[in-house]
């Protein structure tokens, strides 16, 4: 049944945030855990520009598309596309419970319909080889009850899908926002511990409050995934070892400053395509978070990547206001994720 491996670390995917530019950002940082696209809705793939949505660089692999949809022939379609494209996984979202995508009937509102979801991933299966995932909630309202989750997961991987990456904290698909729904119902960690247990032929990974590559490894004895989310975002650095713990990467990981250098190649090319420097430094701001030189490092490229003509000289600057030694210092315990939290 498997068609794919298990990632010990994924990024997850998060709309606004893990754009292409963002991911070569990472990939300066760790270069074998999984990333994700932002979710992406069926209708924006078969009738809206194509390239905008799904383009990527070759240095972002390994990469999944997030799919948003509940149309089994739509889903196929795009599950054709995310493999024509070069992607290396396609994953359907059972977990967003924004008001806007409920309205489109799929994310979170699908744990409901188990059955359609299942058809879902079958008809994706059906046309691809890549492996198809799902990324869930452990419940919905008031369908919450670790029964509910576990007949969620067995009717789906009645269809063929065989790795589930489960969000721990249940969804309010009213009352509550998108951001409220991720801090406000508590996590229920002893729920996805247990259907690993339950399901041990299933690959099953825990995304949720994961801030530290600590509390990664701590997981590790439970699961066969974790996926950590604004952490990685906030505070990219934090994973610059993850290569070497998780993935048996040798040599020393990577310092602050070899991460900017590395991206500036990349950056000089998007910008010959008319591409702003902000968009890409956006995602730089908390490359130094903890750090002597962290405030000076944000407000400079706060206050000049965004004018017309920024270029790389503007990166460069941001530099020079950072301590010598905070720029070359390489992690070398688990403590630099600790620290930083």
């Amino acid at each position: 049944m498997s068609r794919g491996k298990t990632w010990p670390l994924s990024v997850a995917p998060m709309m606004d945030w893990t754009d292409r530019h963002y991911r070569v950002l990472l990939r300066q940082i760790t270069r074998r855990t999984l990333l994700y696209s932002e979710m992406v809705t069926t209708g924006a793939l078969l009738f809206g520009d194509r390239a905008r949505h799904l383009d990527f660089s070759a240095v972002e692999k390994p990469l999944a598309l997030q799919l948003g949809g509940d149309d089994p022939p739509a889903l196929a379609a795009c599950a054709r596309l995310a493999e024509s494209w070069g992607y290396d996984e396609v994953n359907l979202n059972v977990g967003c419970p924004s008001e806007r995508v409920q309205q489109g009937r799929f994310g979170a509102c699908l744990m409901a319909e188990p059955e359609l979801v299942a058809a879902c991933v079958a008809a994706m299966r059906e046309a691809t080889a890549l492996p198809v995932t799902v990324k869930h909630r452990i419940g919905i309202d008031d369908l919450d009850r670790y029964e509910d989750l576990a007949r969620f997961v067995s009717t789906v991987a009645g269809a063929g899908c065989d790795r589930f990456i489960v969000h721990a904290r249940k969804a309010w698909l009213t009352g509550l926002s998108p951001k409220e729904n991720r801090t406000i119902p508590p996590l229920r960690y002893g729920e996805v511990h247990r259907l690993k247990a339950e399901f041990p032929q299933l690959r099953i990974e825990l995304n949720g409050g994961i801030g530290t590559l600590e509390a990664v490894r701590s997981q590790l004895a439970f699961v066969d995934g974790v996926m950590v989310g604004r952490a990685a975002y906030q505070t990219p650095y934090r994973l610059a070892l993850a290569d070497q713990l998780f993935y048996g990467a040798s040599g020393p990981a990577p310092s602050r400053r070899e991460v900017v250098l590395g991206i500036i190649p990349y950056l000089e090319a998007m910008l010959a395509q008319g591409v702003y420097l902000s968009r890409i430094t956006r995602h730089m701001l908390g490359l130094l978070a903890g750090q002597p030189g962290a405030k000076a490092w944000k407000r400079y490229l706060s206050e000049h990547a965004h004018r017309p003509g920024a270029g790389v000289e503007v990166l460069m600057a941001a530099l020079r206001g950072v301590p010598e030694a905070v720029l070359d210092a390489r992690p070398e315990a688990l403590t630099v994720a600790v620290n930083q939290h």
